[in-house]
């Protein structure tokens, strides 16, 4: 299967490089180039770069990582928590500029795995798994050493970008590692359905809604919309639902693979998508508990982050009014109690 099967038409191409993607190249060249111990130090300077810079991203990952902790994570317990998710993040974008130059022997030596049999046993009944993730990790480590040691094809499907060269260059950059990519769009469920009746592994983010649409489920406490489509898919094709995640282990990487999640038909079909997928988002709950500082979810992703959100950049604006900038400050107690997210 090409990449071009079910991608949405690019936007017209320019002859001129934005920034963007010569920022991007950039960085992906000088990774490559970098010893692995240069590059680590490199990426946690730019991590605490960033922690600093981008407080929006701060705040959210704080009420993430309370929603995952409790509560009671807070202090200096709390900054160190979000200061490592933020590195965590940006060894994702190291590990994944580089790995595609690494030869079968060295992705397999930096990369462990437990469940694996789950997905050998999907494939022995003729159609292919949906491996369901969170953004946690560095699951393009271990799509690679399964397209690469095992010998199993793998896709996924990412949103496109507003800059269609940069998008280019990042699915070129995927087919490098042996992931294929389909654009998310009007064709791409078909494709997916091909894809997995033919023995492509399928992997799909699960643990944010992107655009419209969307499954209510409760997740870490509070409503909000996941995605759907594993279990559309799972429905339609008889295909198994397999929970995963990838950890970075140390400078390795280590893939956790859960049983199957119950996909059959019992009633509705809307009323059977929701309850698959009220039950992956439990399944990825316990996934992103064993390492939550691991989970580069620095979005909004419930209702109240939206509406804490609001608030945030109204103090910011008062801050700024009143030329007293602190925005490392740590809330009052009586915010405090207003900000609690659940745990």
């Amino acid at each position: 299967m090409t990449v071009a099967e079910g991608t949405a038409p690019p936007a017209a191409r320019t002859h001129r490089l934005s920034a963007d993607v010569v920022l991007y190249r950039s960085g992906a060249a000088l990774a490559r180039r970098l010893p692995q111990t240069v590059g680590a130090a490199l990426t946690r300077a730019i991590s605490r770069g960033a922690y600093r810079l981008l407080p929006e991203r701060r705040f959210i990952t704080e009420r993430r990582l309370q929603r995952v902790c409790g509560p009671e994570l807070q202090g200096e317990a709390l900054a160190q928590s979000v200061q490592a998710s933020f590195e965590s993040y940006a060894r994702y974008w190291f590990d994944g500029a580089r790995i595609g130059d690494l030869n079968d022997a060295e992705v397999a030596s930096g990369f462990s795995h437990q469940g694996f049999h789950y997905i050998q046993e999907a494939i022995d009944t003729g159609t292919a798994p949906i491996l369901a993730l969170p953004h946690l990790g560095g699951w393009e480590w271990a799509g690679t050493w399964m397209a690469r040691i095992p010998g199993y094809p793998v896709i996924s499907v990412v949103e496109p970008l507003k800059t269609a060269r940069l998008f280019d260059w990042m699915v070129e950059e995927r087919r490098r590692m042996g992931i294929d990519i389909v654009a998310l769009g009007p064709d791409s469920v078909s494709t997916l359905i091909k894809s997995l009746r033919s023995g492509q592994v399928v992997c799909l983010l699960a643990d944010r809604q992107v655009g419209r649409g969307g499954v209510e489920v409760e997740f870490f406490g509070e409503r909000t919309l996941l995605p759907g489509g594993p279990a559309a898919l799972a429905l339609r094709t008889g295909a198994a639902i397999l929970p995963a995640a990838v950890y970075q282990d140390g400078p390795n990487h280590r893939g956790v693979v859960l049983p199957p999640v119950p996909a059959e038909r019992q009633g509705r079909l809307r009323a059977d998508v929701a309850r698959i997928t009220q039950d992956l988002a439990l399944a990825l709950e316990d996934l992103i508990r064993a390492a939550p500082e691991q989970w580069h979810l620095m979005q909004p992703n419930w209702p109240s982050d939206t509406e804490a959100l609001q608030r945030f950049h109204q103090e910011r604006r008062g801050i700024d009014h009143s030329g007293n900038d602190d925005s490392l400050r740590q809330p009052s107690k009586k915010q405090a109690g207003k900000e609690r997210v659940p745990g």
